[in-house]
């Protein structure tokens, strides 16, 4: 089942994060890309965090 986002900023946050996955599949294919698939990892986490916040706060509205 799909998650439903809460709000528009975690609607972008879901997205950055499937982009950021969808890099590091990629990546998979390139030799040499350790380093860079780290760095992606370690924004995706940042991401996750920032989400978990989001989720957390009742929607302002």
């Amino acid at each position: 089942m799909p998650y439903e986002p809460g709000s528009p900023e975690c609607r972008v946050l879901i997205d950055c994060k499937n982009q950021i996955e969808s890099m590091l599949l990629n990546l998979e294919r390139i030799d040499n890309s350790d380093h860079i698939r780290d760095q992606l990892r370690s924004v995706h986490n940042q991401l996750e965090g920032l989400h978990a916040l989001h989720r957390r706060q009742p929607e302002q509205g």
